[in-house]
């Protein structure tokens, strides 16, 4: 079996790693040491990672993430998250067919006691928040602890290969994801009184105040700290739907997990559900490493994420698909189609509109939720808690690293530092970095010099966003009004053609007109950066305006890149004057890529869909309670078991409120589930420290 392994991607470099062989069902197979059983297994083509004893259905990866517990094996005998154990050299991997045994347990294990950590502050979280945070601490000499549960820091930033939003001087903005998180990371190893746990669990909050870590899955500690910030990140948000289970139906963060951060190719053709920030960049990821992407549905008007995103996708030869919902998913062991329609005013799906798409991938793209457990049991602790990132509001990572740094500079005084007041800047630039998109308006393409060069600018949103004003060398490009939140226009000074406003946009939404040579056909550039499907010189290209639409195909004239085009290309074409401002990019996938299959397939009625994954739990079980009277969730639970799972109703929670919501029931009558002490599954052999004699912990 041929391994499903990126070989080559326009941005991401391919390191040599060492290959070990494991086994999976006895089949001798290899892996790279190190890597997660997860993204092991996706390479080597397996994707039923076992199935559920209550009724037999097959059961892949959802989040990837550590949150939920789909991913389940046995590994040398250990039912372990495949998504968060490392493989190693000859591990026997067997999947988890109905309940697994209970391991055998050692004599000659014995307890040992848990030690005590001190420290001034601790940070739960090595993200975009967690780490600015940390720097505001170390620079101030502030005793630190940064904790992660993954084995690099970065959070969300490790697996961001797109350039960021917001401004140059603030956060890095222009700057791609996963450069920003090596960059915060290597500023924080330098500072001294900060230390780092990596592969570290927080599980609780004890009522003295002190924090229960799990240390490299075994080693269990206590933390008394002094101040604590919790900047543990988001949850991806499921949804329910006939098949929503399937193996090969999963978060968006764990699709970009597997393709961005372990290099691995586990789709040939994608469809994605919801039109945010995090489905539009999963779509141009997924192009960016070779994969078909047979469409996006979005239940509203519009998408909800950045229209410049949006836009780039939909140049690219991505079917976006407004107003439309998923009925159904369809497959035995895996995911083989998906079935979506129109939707009305009221979201309910219009009889006649059905439309089937053959995909291997279904992404679920539809929001996010704060990790925030941690902050809520810290804060009836009586700790001094503060939190920052999506663990306080769900926003933009640029917005994570502002909020960050606010809240190191909030932690330091609550230690008495000195000198270390919140700017009030800092507080108008944080509101302003998390700001939602304004409304789209139409280009402007009347600024373009008659027989000359400069930029045309096709973002029609105002977002926080000013790189391409920073770096321009002549004063060509200003953002009006705070120079952030506006759109980007022309000053009329002389354009000098360097490329550097079309090489650092985010958004990829500026491209270059330059009538020098021959004013009639002017040389188009256009930024691109999908190189594994590469474009040369003497290429025909189709070329389309910032919506997607076809212009006319062009040859390409030239492919420009530089050591300052941070792996961006501009591809330079001619074409006549009166489409020239209008051309903003050009496809690069076929229309054929989204067609629907002739007939639509029947999806299941809705009630059969899954709202609690670990018990399997239907809508149809849940609205019959809440149809007879039930409110309280632990009530429903108790019934049905749903919230009972592994996962501790993290996922489905949220899916139970939303079923509540739509029988009438008003938000305010909703009595959630009471909080699990502990928000990991962990074995009980953790917290005594277990280990075999003469060994160490």
């Amino acid at each position: 079996m041929a391994e499903r392994r990126l070989e080559w991607h326009p941005i991401l470099p391919i390191p040599d790693r060492k290959r070990v062989a494991f086994y999976w069902q006895r089949k001798k197979l290899q892996g790279f040491e190190g890597e997660v059983i997860s993204s092991a297994l996706f390479a080597n083509g397996i994707r039923t990672f076992g199935h559920h004893p209550k009724d037999g259905t097959a059961l892949g990866i959802y989040c990837a993430n550590g949150q939920c517990a789909q991913c389940t094996v046995i590994a040398n005998g250990l039912p372990v998250k495949a998504c968060m154990t490392r493989l190693e050299e000859g591990m026997i991997l067997q999947p988890v067919d109905g309940l697994p045994a209970l391991p055998r347990v050692d004599d000659n294990l014995k307890p040992s006691p848990s030690r005590l950590v001190e420290t001034e502050a601790l940070i739960i979280g090595g993200g975009p928040a967690g780490l600015s945070a940390a720097l505001e601490l170390g620079r101030r000499g502030i005793k630190t602890l940064l904790v992660d549960d993954k084995d690099r820091l970065g959070g969300k930033l490790v697996l961001q290969t797109h350039k960021f939003f917001g401004s140059i001087e603030d956060c890095q903005a222009g700057t791609r994801g996963i450069d920003i998180g090596r960059r915060l990371a290597s500023e924080v190893a330098a500072l001294p009184s900060v230390k780092v746990w990596l592969n570290t669990t927080a599980l609780y909050v004890f009522g003295d105040q002190r924090v229960g870590l799990v240390k490299d899955g075994t080693r269990y500690r206590i933390v008394a700290p002094r101040v604590v910030l919790v900047a543990a990140g988001a949850r991806e948000k499921s949804l329910v739907f006939p098949g929503n289970t399937l193996p090969g139906v999963y978060g968006a963060g764990a699709f970009q997990t597997l393709v961005n951060r372990d290099l691995v190719r586990p789709a040939e053709k994608l469809f994605i559900v919801g039109g945010g920030n995090v489905g539009l960049i999963a779509a141009y990821h997924a192009l960016q490493a070779g994969i078909r992407v047979v469409g996006l549905a979005e239940a509203l008007e519009r998408c909800g994420g950045y229209k410049v995103h949006e836009d780039k996708i939909r140049r690219l030869g991505v079917p976006v698909h407004t107003r439309h919902t998923v009925l159904g998913a369809q497959g035995r062991d895996r995911l083989e189609s998906v079935t979506i329609a129109r939707i009305d005013e009221r979201f309910r799906p219009l009889p006649g509109t059905e439309r089937t798409f053959e995909c291997d991938t279904l992404l679920i793209a539809v929001g996010l939720d704060p990790v925030n457990e941690f902050f809520q049991e810290a804060v009836q602790a009586g700790l001094k808690v503060f939190a920052a990132g999506d663990a306080k509001e769900i926003a933009e990572a640029s917005s994570a690293m502002f909020s960050g740094r606010i809240a190191g500079l909030e932690m330091a005084a609550a230690l008495g530092r000195e000198g270390a007041p919140v700017p009030d800047e800092w507080r108008r630039k944080a509101e302003v970095l998390k700001s939602h998109p304004g409304p789209a308006g139409q280009p402007d393409y009347s600024s373009l010099p008659e027989a000359g060069v400069g930029p045309v600018f096709h973002c029609t949103q105002e977002i926080p966003c000013n790189p391409c004003s920073t770096v321009c060398p002549k004063g060509v490009v200003r953002v009006p009004g705070d120079g952030l939140l506006a759109r980007p226009e022309t000053t009329g000074a002389e354009c000098t053609g360097c490329l550097r406003c079309l090489f650092i946009c985010p958004g990829l939404a500026i491209s270059l007109v330059d009538g020098r040579a021959d004013p009639e056909n002017p040389a188009v550039s256009l930024a691109y950066e999908i190189q594994n499907q590469a474009v040369a010189k003497g290429d025909r290209i189709l070329l389309t305006d910032l919506q997607g639409n076809p212009l006319q195909e062009a040859e390409v004239t030239r492919v420009i890149q530089t050591k300052t085009s941070d792996r961006t290309q501009a591809v330079q074409v001619r074409v006549p004057r009166e489409i020239a401002p209008r051309v903003a990019g050009f496809r690069i996938q076929a229309a054929e890529a989204g067609l629907k299959l002739k007939e639509p397939v029947q999806a299941r009625p809705p009630d059969e869909a899954i709202v609690c994954r670990c018990e399997r739990v239907t809508v149809a079980q849940v609205r019959e309670l809440i149809r007879g009277g039930v409110r309280d969730l632990n009530q429903l639970k108790a019934v049905t078991r749903a919230g009972m799972g592994a996962c501790g109703y993290k996922t489905c929670q949220p899916l139970l409120v939303q079923i509540c919501r739509a029988e009438g029931v008003p938000p305010g009558e909703v009595v959630l589930n009471t909080t699990r002490p502990i928000f990991v599954e962990t074995p009980l052999g953790v917290f005594a420290n277990l280990r075999p004699k003469g060994g160490r912990s």
